[in-house]
Formats: C-alpha cells, structure tokens, sequence
C-alpha cells in the first residue's frame, strides 16, 4: 500500500494524475504547482478562464487557498455544514492564489469530498488536489480508470484505479452565501 501513496506522490510532484471521485474520475495535481496546472489545462484542453475545482480531505487542506477570516461568523456553519459530501462551494480566495485555479475570479471551488478513495489520496498527499473531470472538453467523463487510459494514455502520469462513488452526474456547485445554484446535480 505504501508503494502506491510513493507513486502517487511522485506523479502529483510534477504531473497529472487520475482519481475516483463522487461520480466521474478526476484529472487532478498540485494546486502549487502552475508548471502542472498548465499541464492538466493542456492536456484536458480547457480553458483557464473556466477555473479548476479544489478537492480535500478535510477543510483545513483547502486553507492555503480559501480566505478563511472573509466567511462571516454567521455563516461559517451553513457553510461548512456541506462537507463532506458531494457538493462544491464557491467561496473567497486567498489573493496569493493563481488565477489558473480561479479564471481571474476572487473567489475559488473547493469541495471536501466524502468519497473515500480520494478523501485517502488527499490524506496520503497531505494536500488538496485539483480536480476536474477526466476528459478531453466536450467529452463524456472517464468514470472508469480505463476509460481515462483509452481518452489519455500515457498523458497522465498515475491513475488510482478503484471505483467512483454511486453519484450519476458531477457535484453541485454553490455559492453558499447567497444559496446560486452555479451547476446543478439532477
């Protein structure tokens, strides 16, 4: 087992990596790491105005990001409240953050996932990773690790093959101060 984390941990230094997520496999790397965010953009062909999707373990791996003291004390718990789960919040940025995560936004997507695959990668990292869906744009997601191979092949530098969560499409994204639905799950 400790063999995996050290090939995850070597392919996430520099590359992009392939995970299970809540409904769809992930392309993710460090979000520290602008030579491999490019790399993820290039490979997924995405644009960088669109932003990327943080994912954690736990919330306190998104606090390199996320600007925590901008969340006021009366919303902190409705907030917080939807992790973990399958739901992705839109909440303020750090100004230190790139706006290759962002698309130039002050504010970033971040999700503390309840999927345990990934909620293990992100633990045995001990970092967040970026996450956004394995495909080529306009594609259907890879919802298997095979189906990240036959789309990518050796593109992607490790792929975590086990199974997704049972979810049937991508999380919801919300703002969670106003309650704007920005994508939906149904």
């Amino acid at each position: 087992m400790a063999d995996k984390w050290e090939a995850a941990h070597n392919a996430v230094r520099t590359g992009v990596i392939a995970y299970p997520t809540e409904a769809v496999f992930g392309l993710g790397c460090d979000p520290t790491n602008e030579v491999a965010i490019q790399k993820l953009l290039s490979l997924k062909q995405r644009p960088a105005e669109k932003g990327l999707i943080l994912i954690a373990a736990d919330y306190s791996q998104l606090l390199p990001f996320v600007e925590d003291s901008a969340i006021p004390q009366d919303k902190r718990f409705s907030v917080l409240s939807h992790w973990p789960g399958p739901v992705t919040l839109i909440l303020p940025v750090r100004k230190s953050v790139s706006p290759l995560l962002t698309g130039g936004r002050d504010t970033i997507a971040v999700r503390v996932s309840a999927h345990e695959p990934v909620r293990e990668l992100c633990r045995a990292l001990g970092h967040a990773l970026v996450s956004t869906s394995a495909n080529l744009t306009g594609q259907e997601p890879a919802r298997t690790a095979a189906e990240v191979r036959l789309q990518f092949g050796d593109s992607v530098d490790w792929i975590m093959d086990e199974a997704t969560g049972r979810a049937a499409n991508p999380t919801r994204i919300i703002n969670p101060f106003n309650n704007q639905v920005v994508r939906d799950d149904a």
